[in-house]
Protein backbone atom coordinates (compact mmCIF):
# COMPACT_ATOMS: atom_id res chain seq x y z
CA UNK A 1 0.00 0.00 0.00
CA UNK A 2 1.33 3.26 -0.76
CA UNK A 3 0.59 6.06 2.08
CA UNK A 4 -1.03 9.19 0.27
CA UNK A 5 -1.66 12.14 1.18
CA UNK A 6 -5.22 11.25 1.41
CA UNK A 7 -4.22 8.79 4.59
CA UNK A 8 -1.75 11.88 5.95
CA UNK A 9 -5.19 14.01 5.95
CA UNK A 10 -7.59 11.16 7.56
CA UNK A 11 -4.83 10.63 10.31
CA UNK A 12 -4.75 14.18 11.23
CA UNK A 13 -8.52 14.43 11.06
CA UNK A 14 -8.22 11.07 13.71
CA UNK A 15 -6.32 13.47 16.01
CA UNK A 16 -9.44 16.23 15.98
CA UNK A 17 -11.98 13.52 16.10
CA UNK A 18 -10.21 11.59 18.84
CA UNK A 19 -10.11 15.04 21.19
CA UNK A 20 -14.04 15.53 20.33
CA UNK A 21 -15.15 12.14 20.90
CA UNK A 22 -13.32 12.51 24.61
CA UNK A 23 -14.92 15.87 24.92
CA UNK A 24 -18.05 14.59 24.35
CA UNK A 25 -18.17 11.99 26.60
CA UNK A 26 -17.45 13.91 29.21
CA UNK A 27 -20.13 16.70 27.81
CA UNK A 28 -22.83 13.38 28.39
CA UNK A 29 -21.09 12.71 31.90
CA UNK A 30 -21.97 15.79 32.90
CA UNK A 31 -25.37 15.98 31.41
CA UNK A 32 -27.08 12.84 32.90
CA UNK A 33 -25.44 13.85 36.02
CA UNK A 34 -27.18 17.12 35.77
CA UNK A 35 -30.26 15.17 35.10
CA UNK A 36 -30.37 13.50 37.99
CA UNK A 37 -29.21 10.01 36.32
CA UNK A 38 -25.39 10.10 38.82
CA UNK A 39 -25.68 5.74 38.10
CA UNK A 40 -25.67 6.64 34.24
CA UNK A 41 -23.12 9.33 34.78
CA UNK A 42 -20.79 7.37 36.51
CA UNK A 43 -21.42 4.54 34.22
CA UNK A 44 -20.39 6.57 31.49
CA UNK A 45 -17.18 7.52 33.10
CA UNK A 46 -16.79 3.89 34.05
CA UNK A 47 -16.55 2.96 30.46
CA UNK A 48 -14.49 5.76 29.54
CA UNK A 49 -11.41 4.88 31.75
CA UNK A 50 -11.69 1.62 31.51
CA UNK A 51 -11.64 1.21 27.80
CA UNK A 52 -8.64 3.79 27.60
CA UNK A 53 -6.94 1.51 29.93
CA UNK A 54 -7.03 -1.40 27.92
CA UNK A 55 -6.17 0.58 24.42
CA UNK A 56 -3.13 2.32 26.31
CA UNK A 57 -1.99 -1.31 27.51
CA UNK A 58 -2.10 -2.79 24.28
CA UNK A 59 -0.17 0.48 22.85
CA UNK A 60 2.69 0.10 24.91
CA UNK A 61 3.08 -3.60 24.53
CA UNK A 62 3.37 -3.16 21.19
CA UNK A 63 5.52 0.02 21.33
CA UNK A 64 7.43 -2.37 23.69
CA UNK A 65 7.46 -5.54 20.73
CA UNK A 66 8.69 -2.99 18.23
CA UNK A 67 11.22 -1.31 20.30
CA UNK A 68 14.92 -2.00 19.51
CA UNK A 69 16.54 -3.94 22.40
CA UNK A 70 18.68 -1.87 24.53
CA UNK A 71 16.50 1.35 23.55
CA UNK A 72 15.49 1.24 27.47
CA UNK A 73 15.45 5.35 28.12
CA UNK A 74 13.14 5.68 25.55
CA UNK A 75 10.48 3.13 26.41
CA UNK A 76 10.58 4.11 29.83
CA UNK A 77 9.42 7.76 28.28
CA UNK A 78 6.53 5.48 26.30
CA UNK A 79 5.42 3.45 29.22
CA UNK A 80 4.85 7.00 31.32
CA UNK A 81 2.96 8.26 28.42
CA UNK A 82 0.37 5.36 28.22
CA UNK A 83 0.39 5.09 32.31
CA UNK A 84 -1.11 8.94 31.73
CA UNK A 85 -3.79 7.18 29.25
CA UNK A 86 -2.09 9.44 26.44
CA UNK A 87 -0.45 6.38 24.29
CA UNK A 88 -3.30 7.06 21.72
CA UNK A 89 -2.12 10.73 21.02
CA UNK A 90 1.50 9.57 20.92
CA UNK A 91 0.36 6.75 18.31
CA UNK A 92 -1.29 9.71 16.41
CA UNK A 93 2.13 11.91 16.37
CA UNK A 94 4.02 8.78 15.36
CA UNK A 95 1.94 7.96 12.46
CA UNK A 96 1.48 11.24 11.51
CA UNK A 97 5.04 12.17 11.53
CA UNK A 98 5.94 8.88 9.77
CA UNK A 99 3.06 10.06 7.36
CA UNK A 100 4.18 13.28 6.88
CA UNK A 101 7.65 11.90 5.74
CA UNK A 102 6.09 8.94 3.55
CA UNK A 103 3.18 11.48 1.72
CA UNK A 104 4.68 15.14 1.62
CA UNK A 105 8.81 14.93 1.32
CA UNK A 106 10.66 13.59 -1.39
CA UNK A 107 13.04 9.78 -1.06
CA UNK A 108 15.20 8.17 -2.89
CA UNK A 109 13.12 4.08 -3.50
CA UNK A 110 14.85 2.43 -0.34
CA UNK A 111 13.93 5.51 1.90
CA UNK A 112 10.34 5.82 0.75
CA UNK A 113 9.84 2.11 1.21
CA UNK A 114 11.17 2.05 4.82
CA UNK A 115 9.34 5.12 5.56
CA UNK A 116 6.32 4.43 3.81
CA UNK A 117 5.96 0.99 5.73
CA UNK A 118 6.30 2.48 9.24
CA UNK A 119 3.41 5.04 8.05
CA UNK A 120 0.92 2.31 7.10
CA UNK A 121 2.23 -0.15 10.10
CA UNK A 122 1.48 2.91 12.08
CA UNK A 123 -1.88 3.84 10.45
CA UNK A 124 -2.83 0.01 10.98
CA UNK A 125 -2.45 -0.05 14.21
CA UNK A 126 -4.37 3.01 15.39
CA UNK A 127 -7.69 1.47 13.51
CA UNK A 128 -6.71 -1.72 15.50
CA UNK A 129 -7.01 0.52 18.56
CA UNK A 130 -9.58 2.24 17.58
CA UNK A 131 -11.57 -0.65 16.56
CA UNK A 132 -10.82 -1.84 20.67
CA UNK A 133 -12.18 1.32 21.83
CA UNK A 134 -15.30 1.07 19.95
CA UNK A 135 -16.72 -2.17 21.23
CA UNK A 136 -15.13 -1.50 24.31
CA UNK A 137 -16.44 2.12 24.99
CA UNK A 138 -18.27 3.09 22.41
CA UNK A 139 -21.04 0.70 21.90
CA UNK A 140 -21.70 0.32 25.75
CA UNK A 141 -22.68 3.92 25.87
CA UNK A 142 -24.84 4.12 22.99
CA UNK A 143 -27.18 1.14 24.42
CA UNK A 144 -27.08 3.12 27.29
CA UNK A 145 -27.99 6.46 25.60
CA UNK A 146 -30.75 4.81 24.08
CA UNK A 147 -31.93 2.84 27.35
CA UNK A 148 -32.32 6.07 28.88
CA UNK A 149 -34.73 7.16 25.95
CA UNK A 150 -36.61 4.64 25.94
CA UNK A 151 -37.15 4.43 30.03
CA UNK A 152 -36.95 7.86 31.08
CA UNK A 153 -37.51 10.36 28.12
CA UNK A 154 -35.20 12.85 29.25
CA UNK A 155 -32.52 13.48 26.36
CA UNK A 156 -32.32 15.85 24.42
CA UNK A 157 -31.64 17.07 20.82
CA UNK A 158 -27.82 17.17 21.03
CA UNK A 159 -28.16 13.97 22.56
CA UNK A 160 -30.33 12.57 19.77
CA UNK A 161 -27.71 13.53 17.43
CA UNK A 162 -24.96 12.06 19.31
CA UNK A 163 -27.09 8.96 19.10
CA UNK A 164 -27.23 8.76 15.35
CA UNK A 165 -22.70 10.27 15.09
CA UNK A 166 -22.38 7.31 17.59
CA UNK A 167 -24.10 4.31 15.24
CA UNK A 168 -22.30 5.86 12.37
CA UNK A 169 -18.73 6.24 13.76
CA UNK A 170 -19.49 2.73 15.32
CA UNK A 171 -19.74 1.19 11.45
CA UNK A 172 -17.50 3.33 9.93
CA UNK A 173 -14.33 2.65 12.85
CA UNK A 174 -15.37 -1.43 12.03
CA UNK A 175 -14.92 -1.23 8.33
CA UNK A 176 -11.91 2.00 8.49
CA UNK A 177 -10.32 -1.14 10.10
CA UNK A 178 -10.78 -3.33 8.18
CA UNK A 179 -10.00 -2.02 5.41
CA UNK A 180 -6.98 -0.80 6.76
CA UNK A 181 -5.74 -4.31 7.65
CA UNK A 182 -6.35 -5.34 4.37
CA UNK A 183 -4.07 -2.43 3.06
CA UNK A 184 -1.04 -3.24 5.05
CA UNK A 185 -1.19 -7.20 4.09
CA UNK A 186 0.56 -7.75 1.13
CA UNK A 187 -1.62 -10.86 0.44
CA UNK A 188 -4.90 -9.45 0.83
CA UNK A 189 -6.48 -7.49 -1.89
CA UNK A 190 -7.90 -4.32 -0.99
CA UNK A 191 -11.29 -3.09 -0.76
CA UNK A 192 -12.86 -1.58 -3.62
CA UNK A 193 -13.97 1.54 -3.49
CA UNK A 194 -17.55 2.56 -4.62
CA UNK A 195 -20.50 -0.40 -4.33
CA UNK A 196 -17.98 -3.03 -2.47
CA UNK A 197 -17.16 -0.49 -0.02
CA UNK A 198 -20.59 1.08 0.17
CA UNK A 199 -22.08 -2.58 0.62
CA UNK A 200 -19.81 -3.38 3.61
CA UNK A 201 -20.74 0.12 5.29
CA UNK A 202 -24.38 -1.01 5.42
CA UNK A 203 -23.42 -4.90 6.13
CA UNK A 204 -21.59 -2.86 9.16
CA UNK A 205 -24.46 -0.42 10.03
CA UNK A 206 -27.57 -2.54 9.95
CA UNK A 207 -26.54 -5.48 11.55
CA UNK A 208 -24.87 -3.48 14.93
CA UNK A 209 -27.95 -1.37 14.91
CA UNK A 210 -30.03 -4.02 14.98
CA UNK A 211 -28.57 -5.99 17.53
CA UNK A 212 -28.06 -2.74 19.66
CA UNK A 213 -31.61 -2.48 19.78
CA UNK A 214 -31.94 -5.87 20.55
CA UNK A 215 -29.56 -5.77 23.59
CA UNK A 216 -31.14 -2.68 24.55
CA UNK A 217 -34.85 -4.01 24.24
CA UNK A 218 -33.30 -6.96 26.72
CA UNK A 219 -31.83 -4.27 28.96
CA UNK A 220 -35.29 -2.38 29.46
CA UNK A 221 -37.25 -6.20 29.63
CA UNK A 222 -35.00 -6.94 32.65
CA UNK A 223 -31.64 -6.38 33.94
CA UNK A 224 -30.55 -9.40 35.01
CA UNK A 225 -31.51 -11.60 32.18
CA UNK A 226 -29.48 -9.16 30.04
CA UNK A 227 -26.92 -9.11 32.13
CA UNK A 228 -26.63 -12.79 31.97
CA UNK A 229 -27.04 -13.06 28.11
CA UNK A 230 -23.84 -10.63 27.90
CA UNK A 231 -22.64 -13.04 30.26
CA UNK A 232 -23.24 -16.18 28.24
CA UNK A 233 -22.12 -14.47 25.13
CA UNK A 234 -18.85 -13.62 26.65
CA UNK A 235 -18.26 -17.48 27.49
CA UNK A 236 -19.00 -19.31 24.25
CA UNK A 237 -16.68 -15.72 22.44
CA UNK A 238 -14.47 -16.85 25.10
CA UNK A 239 -14.00 -20.21 24.34
CA UNK A 240 -13.68 -19.51 20.50
CA UNK A 241 -11.29 -17.37 20.46
CA UNK A 242 -9.02 -19.96 23.02
CA UNK A 243 -10.32 -22.60 20.63
CA UNK A 244 -8.26 -20.96 17.72
CA UNK A 245 -5.19 -21.09 19.94
CA UNK A 246 -4.92 -17.28 18.52
CA UNK A 247 -1.13 -16.19 18.56
CA UNK A 248 -1.53 -12.64 18.45
CA UNK A 249 0.59 -11.24 21.52
CA UNK A 250 4.45 -12.10 21.82
CA UNK A 251 3.67 -13.25 25.32
CA UNK A 252 1.02 -15.56 27.12
CA UNK A 253 0.03 -12.90 29.45
CA UNK A 254 -0.83 -10.22 26.94
CA UNK A 255 -2.46 -13.23 24.87
CA UNK A 256 -4.91 -14.06 27.33
CA UNK A 257 -5.72 -10.55 28.06
CA UNK A 258 -6.23 -10.44 23.89
CA UNK A 259 -8.46 -13.51 23.98
CA UNK A 260 -10.68 -11.66 26.56
CA UNK A 261 -11.29 -8.51 24.18
CA UNK A 262 -12.17 -10.26 21.28
CA UNK A 263 -14.84 -11.82 23.08
CA UNK A 264 -16.19 -8.87 24.37
CA UNK A 265 -15.89 -8.07 20.75
CA UNK A 266 -17.94 -11.02 19.63
CA UNK A 267 -20.49 -10.02 21.65
CA UNK A 268 -21.33 -7.63 19.37
CA UNK A 269 -19.97 -8.39 15.98
CA UNK A 270 -18.43 -11.27 14.03
CA UNK A 271 -14.83 -11.12 13.88
CA UNK A 272 -12.22 -13.52 12.24
CA UNK A 273 -9.78 -13.75 14.66
CA UNK A 274 -7.43 -15.86 13.10
CA UNK A 275 -7.44 -15.59 9.23
CA UNK A 276 -9.69 -18.45 8.63
CA UNK A 277 -11.94 -19.37 6.52
CA UNK A 278 -15.20 -17.87 7.67
CA UNK A 279 -18.48 -18.89 5.84
CA UNK A 280 -19.44 -21.68 8.27
CA UNK A 281 -18.42 -19.81 11.58
CA UNK A 282 -20.34 -16.55 10.23
CA UNK A 283 -23.00 -18.37 8.95
CA UNK A 284 -23.48 -19.84 12.64
CA UNK A 285 -23.11 -16.70 14.01
CA UNK A 286 -26.01 -14.79 11.85
CA UNK A 287 -27.81 -17.64 12.46
CA UNK A 288 -28.13 -17.17 16.13
CA UNK A 289 -28.54 -13.58 15.91
CA UNK A 290 -31.74 -13.79 14.26
CA UNK A 291 -33.13 -16.24 16.46
CA UNK A 292 -31.86 -14.18 19.66
CA UNK A 293 -33.02 -11.13 18.23
CA UNK A 294 -36.30 -13.07 16.90
CA UNK A 295 -36.51 -14.49 20.99
CA UNK A 296 -35.90 -11.21 22.39
CA UNK A 297 -38.92 -9.18 20.67
CA UNK A 298 -41.21 -12.31 21.61
CA UNK A 299 -39.71 -11.83 25.27
CA UNK A 300 -40.72 -8.43 25.38
CA UNK A 301 -44.49 -8.95 23.94
CA UNK A 302 -44.82 -11.32 26.65
CA UNK A 303 -43.44 -10.43 29.80
CA UNK A 304 -43.26 -6.41 29.72
CA UNK A 305 -46.72 -5.10 27.77
CA UNK A 306 -45.35 -1.52 29.29
CA UNK A 307 -42.44 -1.48 27.13
CA UNK A 308 -44.55 -2.67 24.04
CA UNK A 309 -46.84 0.32 24.41
CA UNK A 310 -44.09 2.59 24.27
CA UNK A 311 -43.86 4.90 20.84
CA UNK A 312 -40.01 4.29 21.21
CA UNK A 313 -40.47 0.53 21.39
CA UNK A 314 -42.68 0.82 18.19
CA UNK A 315 -40.60 2.58 16.24
CA UNK A 316 -37.28 1.02 17.50
CA UNK A 317 -38.53 -2.19 16.71
CA UNK A 318 -39.45 -1.89 13.28
CA UNK A 319 -36.32 -0.29 12.41
CA UNK A 320 -34.67 -3.27 13.78
CA UNK A 321 -36.13 -5.96 11.64
CA UNK A 322 -35.74 -3.41 8.71
CA UNK A 323 -31.75 -3.03 10.05
CA UNK A 324 -31.25 -6.87 10.66
CA UNK A 325 -33.15 -7.67 7.32
CA UNK A 326 -31.13 -5.11 5.32
CA UNK A 327 -27.95 -6.10 7.08
CA UNK A 328 -28.15 -9.81 5.98
CA UNK A 329 -29.19 -9.03 2.44
CA UNK A 330 -25.71 -6.48 2.23
CA UNK A 331 -23.76 -9.30 3.86
CA UNK A 332 -24.86 -11.62 1.41
CA UNK A 333 -24.07 -9.22 -1.21
CA UNK A 334 -21.04 -8.26 -0.33
CA UNK A 335 -19.99 -12.01 0.00
CA UNK A 336 -20.85 -13.27 -3.25
CA UNK A 337 -20.49 -10.14 -5.59
CA UNK A 338 -18.22 -7.73 -3.68
CA UNK A 339 -15.25 -9.70 -1.62
CA UNK A 340 -11.68 -8.72 -2.61
CA UNK A 341 -10.68 -12.79 -2.64
CA UNK A 342 -13.48 -12.68 -6.04
CA UNK A 343 -11.97 -10.59 -7.92
CA UNK A 344 -7.82 -12.24 -7.47
CA UNK A 345 -7.11 -15.37 -9.16
CA UNK A 346 -4.25 -16.16 -6.63
CA UNK A 347 -4.81 -15.04 -3.30
CA UNK A 348 -6.53 -17.25 -0.91
CA UNK A 349 -10.00 -16.43 1.48
CA UNK A 350 -7.77 -16.35 4.59
CA UNK A 351 -4.18 -15.38 5.94
CA UNK A 352 -1.92 -18.21 6.33
CA UNK A 353 0.41 -18.20 9.60
CA UNK A 354 3.51 -16.10 9.20
CA UNK A 355 2.62 -14.77 5.46
CA UNK A 356 3.62 -11.13 7.03
CA UNK A 357 5.98 -9.60 9.02
CA UNK A 358 3.67 -7.77 11.76
CA UNK A 359 2.16 -10.62 13.18
CA UNK A 360 -0.54 -8.77 15.03
CA UNK A 361 -2.01 -7.07 11.71
CA UNK A 362 -1.79 -10.69 10.16
CA UNK A 363 -3.94 -12.70 12.89
CA UNK A 364 -6.44 -9.65 13.68
CA UNK A 365 -8.51 -9.70 10.51
CA UNK A 366 -11.97 -9.43 10.50
CA UNK A 367 -14.10 -10.88 7.55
Amino acid sequence: MHFSKWNFLMTFFGICTLVSDFGVDLWIAVKYFQQGLHVFSLLTIVFIIISNAIVNIFSYAWFKDDCAEGNTRKLRWVCLIHVLMAGTFLRYWYAVKCGYRAAMLPQSEGEFMKTNKKAVDAMTDLSMLRCFKTFLESIPQLILQIYILMEHGQITLLQYATIIISVSSISWSTVDYHMSLRSSLEDKKEIRFGFAAFTYVLYKLLTLTSWILSLVFLLACNVNIFAAFLGILWVVGLCWAWKQNTEFCTNMCMEIFYRIVVAIILVFTFFNVKGQKTRIPMSVYYTFRVLATTSILILCFLFKESLTQNLFFTIFSIALVLALGLGIISLILYYCLFHPALHSKYQNNDAVDGQVERIRSHYFINQ
